[in-house]
């Protein structure tokens, strides 16, 4: 069981950290990092502290891996802070590894959330024995243009600052993967958002239950054969969530990931899998060909499969906490967390 995190409370002090792509300091982007620090403020009244080298742009952080991992050490460590955001995503948070005392993780337990290449952040945090946050991002989630998607709010609101049990999460009415430059002119802008068609059951019966674990599947990659990998029993009974970049990988290569989580004997210990909305949703048909693919080569067609969630690299967004309980209904297509997220 990992552990899980205190909820934050209004007031609280959180730190915002760059453990992947820096660009947060840099100066054409730097009013996106504080539209997003006064949503944090504005809307969930907290206090918000960036690390020292959390700003020091992209450059900087592409050759001081050390500093960014300087920064997550400290945000863990300091009593005063409740909270750990992430900053956004990138592709080399890999190489923070040689410079993480997970020690500091274990003794320091507290709330992180980030998604994309902050998958390796979370595996830090699953070997340190942490509960973590798949979720929003502030240059992406919490600096929206014109405002926050209120169902981001919400799924904030329900995992972050209550203790009771999150419940079913229901699929956003809208969605949008629509890229606006990240220029201040287009700041009051609103995406192009498109109805939803909700949760779309692949395969399955009945309800399943288990202890989510996953992430973005191009960076899981990075991950497969290091010290961050989980061991076997992490996978046995536990829900698998996958999402896809906006790289939009090709089909072909979602079926080969898939068939290593087979051979590694992953897929046959799990009682089921969610896979999020692709980024504008291309592909996804072919990935639903190619999921339902591998489950027939490795006799898992009974294994409940629920496909078009919204989280990962679209928005708005819901949270999913690693190890806590969750379950897929395939009668009616829902998704629940079955226990709170925080104490």
């Amino acid at each position: 069981m990992l552990t899980k995190p205190n909820k934050l409370n209004r007031g609280d002090k959180i730190a915002t950290v760059s453990t992947s792509w820096g660009g947060a300091g840099d100066s054409d982007l730097i009013w996106r990092y504080h539209q997003g620090v006064e949503r944090l403020e504005s809307i969930f009244e907290l206090e918000v502290v960036p690390m020292p080298n959390s700003l020091k742009g992209s450059e900087y952080l592409y050759q001081h891996p050390e500093a960014r991992a300087e920064d997550l050490m400290l945000a863990f460590s300091d009593s005063s802070i409740k909270g750990i955001f992430a900053n956004i995503g990138g592709e080399d948070s890999v190489r923070l590894l040689p410079y993480i005392d997970y020690k500091v993780i274990e003794n320091h337990p507290k709330i992180f959330m980030g998604y994309s290449d902050v998958t390796i952040s979370h595996l830090i945090c699953h070997k340190a024995g942490l509960s973590s946050f798949y979720g929003p991002a502030v240059l992406t989630d919490f600096a929206e243009n014109v405002a926050m998607d209120p169902y981001t709010i919400e799924m904030v609101n329900r995992t972050l600052f209550t203790n009771e049990v999150i419940g079913e999460i229901a699929p956003a009415k809208e969605w949008t993967s629509e890229f606006l430059a990240w220029e201040e002119k287009n700041k009051l802008k609103k995406r192009r958002m498109y109805q939803n068609s909700g949760y779309h059951i692949l395969q399955g019966s009945g309800k399943a239950r288990g202890r989510l674990i996953g992430g973005c599947i191009e960076v899981l990659e990075f991950a497969k054969g290091t010290e961050l990998w989980p061991k076997g029993e992490y996978w046995h009974n536990s829900i698998l969530f996958l999402e896809t970049a906006e790289v939009k990988s090709e089909p072909d290569m979602i079926r080969y990931w898939l068939r290593n989580y087979a051979t590694q004997g992953i897929l046959q210990k799990l009682n089921g899998m969610i896979f999020a909305k692709p980024y504008d949703d291309k592909y996804a048909e072919e990935y639903k060909s190619e999921i339902i693919k591998v489950m027939k080569e490795y006799g898992l067609t009974d294994l409940p499969i629920l496909f078009n969630v919204n989280f990962g690299h679209t928005e708005p967004k819901c949270i999913l906490p690693y190890g806590i309980l969750a379950e897929l209904d395939c009668e009616h297509a829902t998704f629940s967390i079955l226990e709170s997220a925080v104490q």
